[in-house]
């Protein structure tokens, strides 16, 4: 699953900046491109696969689990899905006056 540039077009906004610098013990160094983390963090959603069996054309793993850990807590997914629906609802490819959302539940049986 990778994103075409088109999808990073509408998501990269969103997406904290690629040119961000991380010190280390060695120095500085620039951050992965974030197009590669979310390809990345993408294909382990899709598959359902634990990070370390990602395959090795995306950044390793461990730099894409803790951009994933950021970015969860940073709440950027949710914006990223914004941008997705808005896309999606001005290019006529949704109708959201015709979404529901389903709920449903069961009671607890009560102990005796």
């Amino acid at each position: 699953m990778e994103l075409s540039d088109e999808q990073l077009a509408v998501v990269g906004l969103h997406l904290p900046d690629a040119e961000r610098l991380r010190t280390s013990k060695k120095g500085e160094r620039p951050w992965r491109d974030p197009r590669d983390v979310l390809n990345g963090i993408l294909w382990v959603l899709h598959t359902g696969a634990p990070w370390l069996d990602m395959p090795a054309r995306y950044p390793p793993y461990q730099t894409c689990h803790r951009r994933f850990q950021s970015w969860v807590k940073d709440k950027v997914f949710p914006k990223v899905l914004r941008a997705l629906v808005e896309d999606l609802r001005e290019g006529g490819k949704v109708d959201l006056t015709e979404a529901f959302i389903e709920g449903f539940h069961a009671r607890a049986k009560g102990g005796s």
